[in-house]
């Protein structure tokens, strides 16, 4: 597994779009190929589920929509995928209330690229509930992971990221813009 220093390793994904529920609306494709050099100049929460359609992924991903303008703010773009395609994702969309028009980016990684580029693919087979924040310049600056069974904070995700861009020392318990040492 990649950690912090490393840099993001080249990959290609198929990426799908925030809001989007159905593959194509307003004459627009909901699907985009994202790669290392999408979205230059901003920090990326890159995160990843075990499968589409289960029972605790979902809680994960629509805490991270509920944050999305908060990683904005702080010139993040967030993306969260597993190996399942992309046309289950807008399913799941469409399937489960609270991924409907879910606002951040989704991902499909159907060929490993970015599983096994970063190394988190679990010995089942699907992805682990790993956690990358990704500097401006592609390099690794947070790595966590959690069991296949235990969902991610993803509060504690932006108290990070929040923590990173500071820049200074930040003790233990810092909250969101909370004083550095």
């Amino acid at each position: 597994m990649l950690g912090v220093g490393d840099r993001l390793p080249d990959f290609k994904v198929v990426g799908v779009k925030p809001k989007f529920n159905s593959h194509e609306e307003n004459g627009q494709s909901a699907f985009e190929d994202i790669t290392q050099d999408s979205f230059p100049g901003k920090w990326k929460v890159i995160y990843f589920y075990p499968k589409d359609f289960t029972f605790v992924c979902p809680t994960e991903i629509a805490e991270f929509g509920r944050l999305n303008k908060e990683f904005a703010d702080r010139d993040a773009i967030v993306l969260g995928g597993s190996s399942d395609n992309e046309f289950c994702k807008l399913a799941w969309r469409r399937d489960h209330k609270d991924l409907k028009s879910h606002p951040a980016w989704q991902f499909a990684d159907t060929t490993g690229s970015l599983i096994d580029g970063l190394g988190v693919r679990a010995p089942q087979g699907v992805a682990l509930r790993a956690t990358f924040i990704v500097d401006p310049q592609n390099v690794i600056q947070h790595v966590s992971v959690n069991g296949l069974s235990v969902g991610r904070n993803p509060q504690e995700i932006l108290r990070i990221l929040d923590a990173l861009q500071t820049d200074e020392l930040c003790p233990c318990n810092r909250p969101v813009g909370g004083d550095t040492l």
